[in-house]
């Protein structure tokens, strides 16, 4: 891990590591509101039962943390990770009606809470391009 990926990768992954642990146990009502969401994004979620959604939803969440986090996993494949999360988040926000003004990019009061996850998508996409970078100039420079 690169010294200036640290508090990117330590601060995103301590998020992700704490959301997918707080989601472990979620069932019942909760994970049918959030499978519900996910759904309204991504229709071919609806083949899974709310329950196991929310349950794989943490996994993958414990699994992103913690890569991020992790010293020896390399930026690329941390920034994969978090890159396809955020892209996941911004369909979430650009498809869920009631998140956007009409016709305009920009969040209502109740779409800010999604709108804000790009950066999600914009440090996965630094990590991995960085990561991409990193490892072609070092093949040049042998």
């Amino acid at each position: 891990m690169k010294l200036t990926h640290l508090p990117l990768r330590v601060s995103i992954g301590a998020f992700f590591l704490n959301s997918g642990l707080s989601k472990r146990t979620l069932e019942g009502e909760a994970a049918q509101g959030l499978h519900g969401m996910a759904v309204g994004a991504v229709p071919q979620l609806s083949a899974l039962d709310p329950d196991r959604f929310a349950k794989l939803l943490s996994r993958s969440e414990i699994a992103v943390g913690v890569a991020l986090i992790v010293p020896f996993v390399p930026a690329a494949v941390a920034g994969l990770g978090l890159a396809g999360f955020g892209a996941g988040l911004v369909q979430l926000y650009l498809k869920t009606p009631g998140m956007r003004e009409p016709g305009s990019l920009r969040p209502t009061q109740q779409g800010i809470g999604l709108a804000k996850d790009v950066w999600l998508l914009g440090a996965g996409l630094t990590l991995l391009l960085d990561g991409l970078t990193h490892r072609r100039r070092s093949a040049l420079v042998l």
